[in-house]
């Protein structure tokens, strides 16, 4: 009797999530790790803690403005993970490169904060955020030419397409803007303040489409 060969599933949706929610846990711990050594330093040099918020205080603001950003890649993840029923290949790798530019960010964090200013900091830095949100964008594109791999219908995939591309969209015009004025730094991120609107904006155009 001939047996039937399975395709060999490479790993599990609950499997692969969890091991990214280690990956972003400990990517965040790490970011903060610049400010306790900068409060160890300090210590030593008997500074108090109002100095230390003083001579951090940027350090603070990247950390926090670092955490936020994981933060919020890490739901759109987890959000689309809630859909997938199967795990090929392509995702796999897909999530490892995501996850390769999650760990990167608290290096390019690093490197704006404790680092004397220079030209290629913000292009670290926001160069990163775009890599992080490719990635993503480009596993939902994955899972539209992979429907066995998920539940979505078709408007829901094009809407997290749609907004996958608008917030890559964004991240690359930072980056232009950091590239043409290097001296504002990672103030060109104030762009991604017109993410949402758009994003609602996207779908509500996407559901009167899908009804018309």
């Amino acid at each position: 009797m001939a047996q039937v060969t399975r395709p060999r599933e490479l790993s599990s949706p609950e499997r692969l999530q969890a091991f990214t929610d280690a990956v972003v846990a400990i990517a965040l711990t790490l970011l903060i790790l610049p400010l306790m050594e900068s409060v160890g330093d300090l210590a030593d040099e008997e500074g108090t803690t109002a100095e230390w918020f003083d001579r951090e205080r940027f350090a603070l603001l990247g950390f926090a403005l670092s955490f936020l950003l994981i933060a919020v890649f890490w739901v759109h993840h987890h959000r689309l993970f809630r859909v997938v029923r199967r795990v090929d290949s392509g995702l796999l790798w897909l999530t490892v490169g995501w996850m390769f530019t999650i760990v990167w960010m608290p290096v390019a964090t690093a490197l704006s904060t404790q680092m004397h200013p220079d030209w290629a900091q913000p292009l670290v830095y926001i160069g990163t955020l775009l890599a992080t949100s490719v990635m993503l964008l480009t596993a939902r594109l994955h899972l539209r030419r992979h429907p066995d791999l998920h539940t979505m219908d078709r408007v829901e995939s094009a809407a997290g397409i749609r907004s996958g591309a608008i917030v890559a969209g964004l991240f690359f015009l930072a980056l232009i803007v950091a590239l043409i004025a290097p001296g504002l730094g990672n103030l060109p991120l104030i762009l991604m303040v017109a993410s949402e609107p758009l994003q609602r904006l996207s779908t509500r155009r996407l559901e009167r489409a899908a009804t018309a």
